[in-house]
């Protein structure tokens, strides 16, 4: 559109004015209704009576600028629609305080009575899983077989017992994954329940969830609430 309004303008012998936009870096060139409008007025009072303008010229032009003016009414009203979608998700990050998730990561904190419940993400159906669980000295206090699954989350709930049936401890604890399909490794990973202690809300993104042990997450990583 700006072509057919510069060529015109040209050929009235008016020169179109620019502004700079903020951010850009350079000068821009921005045309109003209220210029339109002169516009058209220019055009009546400098034709040719002998070669008046061409009405289907003035038409799409017209066209065109109505096009222009819907685009920006369409981009304030996306723009506004995007300001009160941040707002929601910035309210519901801060629901997320003092609730426990279940997230990717390697740290859980056993419950009251011991244990802790859990599950292994696995990419491809596995004829074993495996899961290993280290107290904080980096001693393994129990393996876990969870046996053949097919592709998904399989689920473990952990008693709080190390392999001699005793209690082994109030954590915290680390947890890993093995899975293989045969002789060959199939990629999974830990998910643990996790305290949400706080929610960092940057000017510009996406709020973040400080968990207890597994440092911070987006929202949108959460696989289930407490």
């Amino acid at each position: 559109m700006a072509t057919s309004f510069d060529t015109t303008l040209a050929n009235l012998g008016i020169k179109r004015s620019t502004t700079a936009v903020q951010g850009a870096g350079k000068d821009a060139s921005e045309m109003n209704a209220g210029d339109f409008v002169k516009l058209m007025t220019a055009q009546m009072k400098n034709q040719d009576p002998f070669e008046p303008v061409d009405n289907s010229q003035m038409v799409a032009q017209m066209a065109q600028f109505t096009s222009l003016s819907s685009q920006t009414e369409m981009a304030t009203t996306l723009k506004s629609i995007a300001a009160k979608l941040g707002a929601a998700t910035t309210s519901d990050a801060v629901s997320y305080v003092g609730k426990t998730v279940l997230v990717e990561g390697k740290t859980a904190y056993p419950r009251t009575g011991g244990g802790f419940a859990g599950g292994v993400e696995i990419d491809k159906a596995a004829t074993a899983v495996n899961l290993t669980i280290t107290n904080q000295n980096g001693e393994i206090v129990k393996t876990v077989d969870l046996g053949a699954h097919a592709a998904g989350t399989v689920n473990f709930d952990w008693d709080g017992t190390d392999a001699k049936g005793e209690p082994a401890g109030d954590g915290p604890f680390t947890v890993s994954a093995q899975a293989r399909d045969g002789a060959k490794s199939v990629a999974s990973r830990t998910l643990v329940w996790a305290a949400v202690t706080s929610v960092s809300m940057p000017k510009d993104g996406t709020p973040s969830l400080s968990l207890l042990g597994n440092g911070a997450v987006a929202p949108d990583a959460v696989r289930s609430i407490a």
